[in-house]
């Protein structure tokens, strides 16, 4: 494994500031910092991106894909619209493990669909900047 990949959709940029009581007041620096740590320890590169724009995020899908590289994917509410994504998911075929900070079946309705899950390995949802940790390890799970 060359490298993990790390995307994240909209609105992830204001972790810390954006609804606490929900997301919690770690920041996306916070959940990058943590990560590295990991990644040193496997000996694996990481390759940590934000985007609020759809497109971005289906390049990035599309490149670790090219590179053979596992993806953790929090596509933010592109989770819940995004047939893109799960295309780029499909045709780059990429290992990707989709992330939620909150739980997402205890919210709004329209929360509870995800496009990516039925391209994703797993789904890991309501941990907080531990669902990030969770889904690293279960990129090293046999």
């Amino acid at each position: 494994m060359p490298a993990v990949h790390v995307i994240n959709g909209p609105n992830l940029n204001l972790l810390g500031v954006r609804e606490p009581s929900i997301y919690g007041t770690a920041t996306l620096d916070d959940i990058k910092t943590r990560l590295a740590e990991l990644c040193a320890a496997r000996g694996v590169d990481l390759v940590f991106r934000q985007s609020n724009h759809e497109g971005d995020l289906v390049d990035w899908i599309q490149e670790a894909g090219r590179a053979g590289a596992p993806v953790i994917l929090n596509a933010g509410a592109y989770t819940h619209t995004s047939i893109a994504l799960y295309d780029a998911i499909k045709g780059a075929g990429v290992t990707v493990v989709e992330v939620h900070l909150s739980n997402v079946h205890a919210r709004e309705s329209f929360r509870q669909h995800s496009f990516i899950s039925p391209a994703a390995r797993g789904v890991i949802a309501g941990f907080g900047p531990a669902s990030y940790v969770l889904a690293f390890a279960a990129l090293f799970e046999k």
